[in-house]
């Protein structure tokens, strides 16, 4: 039986935000290497807009490690404002929730990351939004990145 994680669920999430920055006019690159990350590997971003916002794209739809992930995402984007002076970030959280009893899984936290829970934590509200991709999306079509 094959075991192999299927990761290219994340690409739905692509194919929603992608056509809302064209919409609201922006130039945007797909996986670009934006420096370092904290521990000195390269950084690539899922999209780069107008070559100084960061977009990151966190898909969840089963039991996985996406979220557990977030944590080091917002660092690392953190750390991409301040060193190399990118002026936004944003950090699009796609997928469904875990409902409990469901075998599913899914999103745990999600709700805590878009409620803020990771202030307390890591001082990152001045660089990094985290959305829905709903949320992402109206702001892209309107050009209000």
């Amino acid at each position: 039986m094959d075991m192999a994680r299927n990761t290219t669920t994340g690409r739905v999430l692509e194919e929603m935000i992608l056509p809302a920055l064209a919409k609201g006019g922006y130039d945007f690159t797909e996986q670009a290497f934006v420096g370092e990350q904290v521990n000195g590997r390269k950084h690539k971003i899922d999209v780069l807009v107008e070559s100084d916002i960061l977009v990151s794209l966190k898909w969840q739809q089963s039991s996985g490690t996406a979220e557990q992930k977030v944590a080091f995402e917002i660092i690392n984007l953190v750390h991409a404002c301040t060193k190399y002076n990118f002026s936004k970030a944003y950090l699009v959280l796609g997928g469904i929730d875990s409902k409990s009893g469901d075998a599913q899984g899914g999103w745990t936290l999600r709700k805590w990351f878009l409620e803020g829970g990771m202030s307390e934590f890591v001082n990152y509200k001045q660089y990094v939004e985290i959305l829905l991709p709903e949320e992402f999306v109206a702001k892209a079509n309107r050009s209000h990145l």
